[in-house]
């Protein structure tokens, strides 16, 4: 085991001005508002979301099934967690049962609405549903009261850097997450 620095930016967004368009939900997916039977359903989507990308090096909990639903748990447990900013999105494949394919989770932290994870299964990525999750998550922190949200990001995930600036994020600082990983 070895100590990893991964290089991730702080992004911002300022709820008080118009938000970014998100597009029309595709047919086929539905989105819903936070409840709290809905836990495992959004650690499912969050494991599959990231169990294969960089961010399980960065945060191991998210490499493994039970890591997430204690994340999960966590998260939904603070104080500071904001249900209207939580959502989940699931798709209904034809004549099949639900199935949860992305995730997004805001806490309020020192004023800010923070977005904890957003995430998207692959197959369903490229569709404009990671947009969508983000919409319904400032809608929510606005909801809340709060003018600003932010989120971090690792530098390396370029896909996930432009479609945040995309959206009107702004890059206010650079910070290095330590992270033991294995072979390093």
């Amino acid at each position: 085991m070895g100590l990893v620095y991964f290089k991730r930016y702080r992004m911002e967004l300022d709820l008080s001005e118009p938000l970014f368009a998100a597009p029309r939900l595709p047919l086929g997916y539905e989105l819903v508002p936070w409840s709290e039977g809905l836990c495992r359903e959004h650690a499912s989507a969050k494991f599959q979301s990231f169990h294969c990308e960089l961010d399980a090096n960065v945060f191991p909990c998210l490499g493994r099934r039970d890591g997430c639903v204690r994340l999960m748990r966590e998260i939904s447990r603070r104080t500071s967690f904001v249900p209207e900013a939580t959502w989940l999105l699931r798709y209904r494949p034809p004549e099949s049962r639900p199935q949860a394919v992305g995730t997004v989770q805001g806490l309020q932290v020192e004023g800010w609405g923070a977005i904890q994870n957003l995430g998207v299964v692959q197959p369903h990525r490229g569709h404009g549903l990671g947009t969508i999750l983000m919409a319904r998550a400032a809608a929510g922190f606005r909801r809340a009261g709060l003018t600003k949200m932010h989120l971090e990001v690792t530098t390396d995930n370029t896909a996930a850097v432009r479609l945040y600036r995309r959206m009107g994020f702004r890059q206010a600082r650079t910070v290095f997450k330590a992270a033991e990983v294995s072979g390093a």
